[in-house]
């Protein structure tokens, strides 16, 4: 078996298991969120992180990238730093940490924290295996578009001596969008098909990052699909997709929702 024998499916099983008959380099992109610090159960299954990681980077293209979607538990008053500890061992296996990114959550859950402020965001790591090959950014209308300042001026970032000279004059119309993204979790018409699984995010954010980070046709990866909400978008947005989950529960729920979506792409040989 190969890589092109698990494209658009939906494969249940465990992901390492599957992924051993990928051939190396073989997917543009991984978007996932895996389950972390038991902050919900997903029906028993174990999480190996390590083992998954190395397989992610063995078969992710160069210049791919890694869209990791995760969070911290808070035990005995201390967050756990989950999220640092995984993105320090993708570095150490050969992942360059190209961005930081911040999901935030315009409805986050009201939670009773004892002097501790209600946790309203989620970290998205995005690895690369080299230097990013793709990246479609997303862009966003500047504040003053087409206003002729005076004064103001463009920071340069250089290595050196910072310096600001170039004039804003006047200013450009978009912009490039920042990093931190916000998201309605869970009420949008759309999100509802997942709300059999315990923790989707939503199409959205599945939608900018796969526009962001690849291109049509390419092969998006979500090992741990769980409701397949990277499976469904990837197909909206003229991708391949490959979907990986354990659970057959949530498999079904996957392929119902990857059903729903009228496209039909031609498998890539």
């Amino acid at each position: 078996m190969s890589t092109a024998n698990f494209i658009n499916k939906i494969s249940q099983g465990d992901c390492l298991e599957v992924m051993q008959h990928f051939e190396s380099e073989s997917v543009d992109m991984v978007l996932t969120s895996p389950p972390y610090d038991n902050l919900r159960t997903y029906k028993g299954y174990t999480f190996p992180f390590e083992a998954i990681a190395k397989e992610l980077y063995r078969v992710i293209k160069k210049g791919g990238v890694v869209v990791w979607i995760v969070g911290d538990a808070t035990i005995n008053g201390s967050e756990t730093g989950t999220s640092f500890k995984q993105a320090l061992f993708f570095k150490e296996i050969g992942f360059n940490l190209h961005d930081t990114m911040i999901f935030r959550k315009k409805n986050p859950i009201p939670q009773i924290y004892r002097k501790r402020y209600n946790n309203e965001f989620e970290y998205m790591f995005i690895f690369s295996k080299g230097r990013v090959e793709k990246h479609n950014p997303l862009m966003v209308d500047c504040l003053h578009a087409g206003l002729k300042l005076n004064g103001t001026t463009y920071k340069n970032y250089s290595k050196r001596e910072q310096k600001r000279k170039k004039m804003a004059d006047p200013v450009k119309q978009q912009k490039i969008k920042g990093n931190i993204w916000e998201y309605v979790v869970g009420k949008n018409a759309e999100d509802q098909e997942a709300k059999k699984h315990p923790a989707p995010f939503p199409c959205q954010l599945a939608r900018d990052h796969i526009s962001s980070w690849s291109d049509r046709q390419d092969i998006i990866l979500d090992p741990m699909c769980g409701s397949g909400t990277t499976c469904k978008v990837a197909r909206e947005l003229d991708r391949n997709f490959i979907g990986i989950d354990m659970s057959q529960e949530y498999c079904e729920i996957a392929n119902k929702r990857v059903s729903n979506v009228q496209m039909e792409l031609p498998l890539i040989p």
